[in-house]
């Protein structure tokens, strides 16, 4: 005979009880027309930027002087259906060559942030659960590291060393984790002096199998926001690198190298460096409008949780 009680006396949890933080907090974000507005551009932007290059036919670093100062479409002086953007002082296209810049910028800003948030994660885990010796040596160096500003730090390495784009991820990366550091030690932190982290110390785990099993996740909701935001500052710091000529080296189009070889010709050809300006202004635009639905989100869920 089967017995029933203890069965029905177990409480069903529903399934929003079931998600983790980081689901529940995404869920809730998804739902917000902001993050969907926000992504929206985002894609549209990341596609052009991946697919127009490619089935293009034009070059975007060949140099036509003929083509010289060709207005956009929309001033109608000069309609040249090939240059819907028009064209810079040596007659590139300013379409392909802005989206070949956010493409690299795009690339950076994400590759870099992955960087600042592997780096900075692990060692703010490993400072706030293990705690005393650890946790005071880990601490010591970031604070050593916040107080060099990151663009100073990028420009002193990258001014004795080759700007390329992997030497731009790096400076970039290891100069920023420290935020990441402090977020994930405060997280761990509160998570260490809960109940079930102590029934599976009980229960034999291994501290390494905590951090990784049920400390990480919970750290992810109050970075994930932030790590969306900062590939827009990211991005910025990229297009400042390319204007002083410290990031990645012509021909090779970036934003900021487009916009520094257009600021001579801002009074009969401002398109030149408007445009870049617009694209990363669009960008930059989609990704707060996600990062700002992302921490809206999460506090309607801790707000849930309390």
């Amino acid at each position: 005979m089967t017995d029933t009680t203890s069965t029905s006396a177990t409480p069903q949890l529903t399934p929003a009880e079931l998600r983790t933080p980081m689901q529940r907090m995404l869920r809730e974000a998804l739902s917000r027309t902001s993050f969907k507005v926000g992504f929206g551009m985002f894609l549209a932007l990341l596609f052009g930027a991946l697919i127009y290059p490619e089935i293009s036919s034009i070059d975007p670093t060949k140099m036509a002087v003929r083509s010289r100062h060709i207005p956009p479409l929309f001033l109608g002086e000069k309609w040249v259906w090939a240059h819907p953007l028009g064209t810079d002082h040596l007659g590139r296209d300013l379409l392909l060559r802005c989206l070949v810049g956010l493409r690299y910028s795009v690339m950076i800003g994400i590759c870099t942030v992955i960087l600042m948030f592997v780096v900075g994660c692990a060692l703010g885990l490993i400072s706030g659960f293990k705690g005393k010796l650890t946790d005071t040596i880990i601490m010591r160096i970031t604070d050593a590291q916040l107080s060099i500003p990151m663009i100073i730090l990028a420009i002193t390495i990258l001014g004795i060393s080759r700007p390329t784009a992997p030497a731009i991820i790096l400076v970039l990366g290891l100069a920023g984790w420290p935020l990441y550091a402090r977020v994930a030690r405060s997280a761990a932190l509160a998570e260490k002096r809960k109940e079930y982290i102590k029934g599976q110390r009980v229960l034999g785990a291994s501290d390494w199998r905590i951090i990784t099993l049920f400390v990480a996740p919970a750290v992810l909701p109050p970075i994930a926001f932030v790590a969306v935001l900062d590939v827009a500052a990211i991005m910025i710091f990229e297009s400042i690198l390319g204007f002083i000529g410290l990031g990645i080296q012509p021909p090779t189009p970036t934003f900021g190298n487009i916009i520094a070889d257009g600021r001579k010709y801002l009074i009969n050809s401002w398109w030149i460096a408007t445009m870049p300006g617009v694209f990363l202004l669009f960008t930059l635009t989609s990704l707060n409008l996600m990062g700002s639905a992302m921490e809206n989100a999460r506090n309607n869920v801790l707000k849930g949780a309390a």
